[in-house]
């Protein structure tokens, strides 16, 4: 069965982080939504690459997504400037949908309130910021916490997609 992913980013992402996912759920038959600021903004990854955001967090509503992708890079910093993102981001804990994020996008999720007693992984600089947020961090390439799949670097991207993979076939 399909489901239909919100990928939650702006300027500065980690493409590869957003790239490697989305291929993998598109080609399993997946629809994906890159959410941002607004509707049709162009988006600059750390590497100077464009893409297109289909929708803007005004636009989405949580009820029509099956999953969160939080990709990294310091586009996790830049979505904590509005708050309306780690609303949208706290409505998938708290539905107990899918969430997935990789290297500083758990940082990001900090805002949400919802770290605290969670296992999870993310890049080693912000580490300290989630252990401060109550969470329990690993150091592993991917790490499951019910339905919350977190990974370290772009080197663990092939576990995360399969593991993320995993969450999207029922």
């Amino acid at each position: 069965m399909s489901k239909h992913i919100a990928v939650l980013v702006t300027d500065m992402v980690e493409e590869i982080e957003l790239t490697s996912p989305v291929n993998a759920y598109k080609e399993a038959g997946h629809t994906v939504d890159i959410i941002s600021d607004e509707a049709n903004k162009t988006i600059t990854g750390k590497n100077g690459n464009e893409m297109q955001a289909d929708k803007g967090i005004d636009d989405v509503n949580v009820a029509d997504y099956d999953a969160l992708l939080v990709p990294g890079g310091f586009s996790p910093d830049l979505l904590r400037i509005n708050p309306k993102n780690s609303e949208f981001a706290k409505a998938f804990f708290q539905n107990d949908k899918p969430v997935f994020s990789i290297c500083h996008g758990p940082q990001f999720l900090t805002d949400t309130g919802e770290l605290n007693g969670r296992t999870l992984t993310s890049f080693v600089s912000v580490r300290n910021d989630l252990k401060n947020a109550g969470a329990n961090v690993k150091d592993e390439e991917v790490v499951k916490d019910g339905n919350f799949v977190t990974s370290r670097t772009p080197d663990d991207l092939p576990a995360f997609n399969r593991e993320t993979l995993k969450f999207l076939q029922d």
